[in-house]
């Protein structure tokens, strides 16, 4: 079967980009609201339409609509943002109008009756409000006419070097496709995905560069593949005092290395990490570029990681360029889907229908 995509919330593509890495999965229509994210999305996946705006403007809406079934779309992907998980919010569940956005993405797939859609979003969601939620939200997937399973799959299970925890509803009509089971034995480190980067120092790199190492491992290889130079490797421009700091610490430690009164104002023990070679990353956020943030210093050079090896660690090859300042790139990379994830999702969908 080939499956056309709708991808709801798209970001700058990471679930959209994964999937279609599988020859079944085209992605032919994607919504967001944030211009940015979508102007990358659009320089990366040349063939989907990207559209821009509001899905809860009634005008966007039908445009969504419209274009989907042009284009004969029969499977929607997203993650909706949502903000309603508090006790406060229980007692109107998806009427709640925090939770609007779940409500919207639903209401599409109501519209559109796709033959599959997939739900990703943050592991709290299953336990917000002692599962309550989770369960108006099962419950809204039945009355639509959908079997489902779900679940929490970690990145890190299907060859992403970070260990990166999301919820996963899968939802079919009248079959159930189970969650993909790991497909690596060996978690790829973060040793593997970005030690032929380690050149660069604080300021250091360019948008756009020749490669001037080799690769190391087979997961580099994978990454640079179809790629002629490397782009977005730029290490931020630390100020000198943070420079200094990560100076008194050794390769891959953290903050105990630091005097006390050098600590700051932040309390947790993970501000002023190092990464570990040969371990997975933590979960890659929206501020991987500061050096205080997390554990998101490189392991032995003076300098947070650079967004190309941010996207690296989520998966993202070095063919996929991001797009706009700094401040938007990382936002593109931190809330993204690691794309290898998406593809083991596509893969286990796949696998569902042909097994038939």
């Amino acid at each position: 079967m080939e499956f056309r995509v709708l991808d709801l919330f798209c970001g700058a593509g990471g679930f959209s980009y994964g999937m279609d890495k599988n020859p079944h999965f085209h992605t032919v229509v994607a919504l967001d609201f944030d211009e940015r994210a979508a102007e990358t999305f659009k320089k990366n996946m040349l063939e989907t339409e990207v559209l821009v705006g509001d899905i809860t403007d009634a005008l966007v809406k039908s445009k969504v609509v419209s274009r989907a079934k042009n284009v004969g779309v029969n499977m929607i992907i997203g993650g909706p943002p949502c903000q309603g998980y508090s006790m406060k919010g229980k007692k109107l569940g998806l009427k709640d109008s925090r939770n609007f956005l779940f409500r919207e993405y639903l209401n599409l797939v109501k519209e559109l009756q796709p033959e599959v859609f997939v739900i990703e979003n943050v592991k709290g969601l299953l336990l917000a409000s002692n599962g309550w939620f989770k369960d108006e939200i099962l419950k809204a997937i039945g009355d639509l006419g959908y079997m489902v399973e779900y679940g929490v799959l970690n990145a890190a299970d299907f060859g992403v070097p970070q260990a990166r925890e999301r919820a996963i509803f899968i939802c079919s009509k009248g079959r159930i496709i189970p969650l993909p089971k790991p497909t690596v034995e060996k978690y790829i480190t973060v040793h593997d995905a970005i030690s032929d980067l380690s050149y660069l120092e604080s300021g250091e790199g360019d948008f756009e560069q020749e490669y001037i190492t080799k690769a190391e491992t087979d997961y580099q290889m994978l990454m640079r593949a179809g790629s002629d130079k490397l782009y977005n490797h730029k290490a931020s421009n630390h100020k000198q005092v943070a420079i200094d700091k990560l100076k008194m610490i050794p390769p891959e430690q953290g903050k105990k290395f630091l005097p006390s009164e050098l600590h700051g104002n932040q309390k947790f023990k993970t501000t002023w990490g190092r990464l570990k070679w040969d371990e997975v990353s933590p979960t890659i956020d929206t501020r991987f570029d500061a050096s205080s943030n997390g554990t998101n210093n490189h392991p032995f050079l003076h300098r947070a990681i650079t967004p190309r090896e941010a996207a690296r660690i989520q998966s993202f090859d070095d063919k996929f360029i991001f797009y706009g300042l700094k401040v938007y790139i990382r936002k593109q990379i931190g809330n993204a889907v690691p794309p290898l994830l998406a593809k083991a999702i596509a893969d286990q969908i796949n696998m569902a229908f042909d097994n038939e």
